[in-house]
């Protein structure tokens, strides 16, 4: 039944999703399986203990998002959800009062990180791309499978305003309405410069292997790879810190903050819809 119901929410929702919706519901069906228990339908009460007993093992933010993917999930198998019960709200909050509500935010990657790492980048086509992606990211704020998903067709040019690339998709446009994001000269140049030297066609970030051959499509696991391959030259504090996908996103949304810029514009910027979401990102820092 529940292969059922994922199969039909093939297209309604992206691909990371999905994959997080499947992991989730297994994880929630090997442990109901452990408990003798069927996991649909689900009741509040074994909920409540399944929180309880991720509590045991798990960070807090792992904890929220599986439960609200099994909410999401009972809910479209037209199964009752429980999540919202007085015994699963009560369980959640023992459970943040037990071990906390912090998470782990990504290394600011900030301007001047920005600058020094530009400057480890070679001439070869590794560091060609390594460019394209230091200030796509920094430029964009967008998040690592966005970035991904840029194509040389989505640069665009707005009357009166300059350069801009195209964001076709994202975590929070998943039906592709679609948005403007302005860019800089030299960073629309770079791009241009990068597709040319090796008659590129479709996306933009591209994998290059150790003999310099330009292949496919990046795969967005790998950008915290190069990011932390380019800081390991680097003579700073900063290698006692580790980047990762979304050290692009922290990092300029600092620098928009210190600049006085508001939060409106700050969400705007990284299409944070929530002031909370945004908050997170700036507030440990």
């Amino acid at each position: 039944m529940i292969e059922e119901l994922f199969s039909r929410f093939d297209g309604a929702f992206s691909e990371n999703t999905l994959r997080a919706y499947r992991s989730d519901f297994r994880q929630y069906e090997y442990w109901c399986a452990i408990k003798k228990q069927p996991s649909l339908p689900a009741t509040a009460d074994l909920i409540a203990e399944y929180v309880d007993f991720m509590a045991t093992q798990n960070k807090s933010a792992t904890i929220r998002r599986r439960i609200n993917s099994l909410g999401t999930i009972f809910r479209l198998s037209k199964n009752p959800d429980p999540t919202k019960e007085p015994e699963v709200v009560l369980a959640l909050k023992r459970m943040h009062r037990q071990i906390g509500r912090h998470q782990e935010q990504a290394t600011p990657l900030t301007r001047d990180i920005l600058d020094q790492l530009l400057e480890q980048c070679g001439s070869n086509a590794k560091g060609h791309r390594d460019r394209v992606l230091l200030l796509l990211g920094y430029e964009t704020m967008r998040r690592r499978s966005e970035l991904c998903n840029f194509t040389f067709e989505d640069l665009t040019r707005i009357p009166g305003r300059g350069d801009a690339i195209r964001l076709m998709r994202s975590k929070t446009d998943q039906e592709g309405a679609s948005k403007l994001i302005p860019i800089s000269t030299p960073l629309n140049n770079l791009i241009k410069e990068w597709q040319d030297a090796y008659q590129l066609e479709g996306v933009i970030l591209r994998s290059v292997d150790r003999h310099g051959k330009v292949g496919d499509k990046l795969n967005s696991g790998s950008i915290g790879a190069i990011l932390n391959r380019l800081k390991a030259s680097l003579r700073s504090d900063v290698n006692n810190c580790r980047f990762s996908g979304h050290s692009f996103r922290v990092g300029a949304a600092i620098d928009l903050l210190e600049a006085g810029a508001s939060l409106e514009t700050i969400m705007l910027k990284g299409g944070w819809r929530s002031q909370d979401n945004a908050m997170n990102y700036l507030r440990g820092w």
